[in-house]
């Protein structure tokens, strides 16, 4: 994989067609040959979990405030994170999501009703991404009148940020963030007759006893949304391409549900459907064996420190026995995935409702998946077979391709 390098004095080229082909198997090469790598695109990468760990555990070294614009808690460091974080934590408690969960499980159960009883289906587009649209929807009470305008608008953020087309992001920020100022100032005209949801509640937050600014409740919705519609619909389609290519896990599965988080966690170990996070150095320092100034911007590759051999072995090897502490699926430390409560539910209830209604997925071996180009994880399309347990299914199968069937 030569052309992982850049023609100059740079380590590699992140946007080669070789590494956009297949991050995960670029990623692993950088991590064996480069592991802290730059480039003029991303700058310092980071590809070894110990890197990684060491960064998202140092905080006062490595600083989260790597954002030109305002991003409530995900580009603060403490005390200012401690403060809103304490404030974010509660809507993704375990009462919460309690409380949340029938809402979820008919919602996903409604998603996998309206796939045609059998043939093809493009998981991405036909369950990842009307379920993301849904469940956040549902989850901040906003109308069903905003799926379709928050999908193309998702489309268009997608093609913008492929085409390097930072106008036209800014743009595109500027109207979705009027989108939610317009729910925002719709609950306080309805004053005591707003709906008691998510995006009411936040109207009425403080922090250090002064209400939210308008600012600040806008870039906590627009960091839950923009990441919950990108990740989670990313990771049904890693999930569904998986157990279509190993249909004795996805047996195990519909037999044993209860093994279904540990499974989504390792296959979303085993393909990142989030990509990177940024951080900033606060002062210079020596990591992998490069010297780091003070000022430098680094990208944490989640998809490549989740795959180390040093801490996983066999990256590829799918085991439902790990230590979920070293998966960094999430992330780690003070800047953990508040939200993660929220992700695994739906992705349990969402594979659930899959497994419960189906009794076969599979490849299609003339339609591929197509991976995602960075900065996206996963697969832009993910054509399978399928054919659903309901009333009249015929039960002839076609025999699903694949490799060697880990955990089955």
């Amino acid at each position: 994989m030569t052309d992982l390098f850049a023609p100059d004095s740079h380590d590699w080229d992140p946007r080669a067609d070789s590494v956009q082909r297949d991050q995960m198997a670029a990623y692993d090469e950088m991590r064996r040959r480069c592991p802290v790598a730059y480039s003029d695109y991303l700058q310092w990468s980071l590809f070894r979990h110990e890197d990684v760990m060491r960064v998202l555990t140092d905080h006062e070294t490595f600083s989260n405030a790597a954002s030109r614009h305002l991003s409530v808690p995900n580009a603060m460091d403490p005390p200012e994170h401690t403060r809103f974080r304490r404030l974010i934590e509660p809507y993704f408690s375990p009462e919460a999501m309690a409380s949340f969960e029938p809402h979820c499980r008919e919602i996903a159960e409604s998603v996998v009703a309206r796939l045609p009883q059998t043939g093809e289906i493009e998981a991405m587009a036909e369950l990842g991404q009307n379920f993301a649209l849904e469940i956040q929807c549902a989850f901040m009470g906003w109308p069903s009148s905003l799926h379709e305008p928050l999908r193309d608008w998702i489309r268009q953020q997608h093609d913008a940020t492929l085409a390097g087309d930072r106008e036209r992001l800014e743009k595109l920020a500027l109207e979705f963030d009027g989108v939610i100022r317009e729910l925002l100032e719709t609950r306080r005209t309805a004053g005591a007759a707003a709906p008691d949801d998510v995006t009411t509640r936040l109207l009425r937050e403080t922090v250090e006893g002064r209400p939210l600014r308008d600012e600040e409740i806008v870039s906590i919705i627009r960091n839950w949304t923009v990441g919950e519609l990108g990740t989670i619909a990313a990771s049904v389609g890693i999930l569904v391409r998986y157990l279509a290519e190993h249909p004795n896990l996805q047996a195990r599965l519909r037999g044993e549900p209860e093994l279904l988080p540990a499974a989504i966690d390792e296959i979303l170990r085993l393909d990142a459907p989030l990509m990177s996070n940024r951080r900033v150095t606060t002062k210079p320092v020596m990591i992998g064996g490069r010297r780091l100034e003070a000022g430098e911007k680094l990208t944490l590759l989640w998809g490549a420190a989740n795959r180390d051999e040093a801490v996983f072995g066999d990256p590829d090897e799918c085991r439902l026995d790990r230590d979920a502490e070293t998966n960094l699926l999430y992330g780690a430390g003070i800047h953990v995935c508040p939200g993660a409560p929220l992700a695994r539910m739906e992705l349990r209830l969402i594979m659930e409702a899959l497994l419960a209604d189906t009794i076969h997925l599979a490849l299609i071996a003339d339609k591929p998946a197509i991976r995602a180009r960075f900065p996206a994880g996963g697969y832009s399309a993910v054509p399978v077979r399928w054919r659903a347990e309901r009333q009249g299914s015929s039960p002839d199968l076609v025999r699903p391709m694949g490799k060697k069937d880990p955990a089955g």
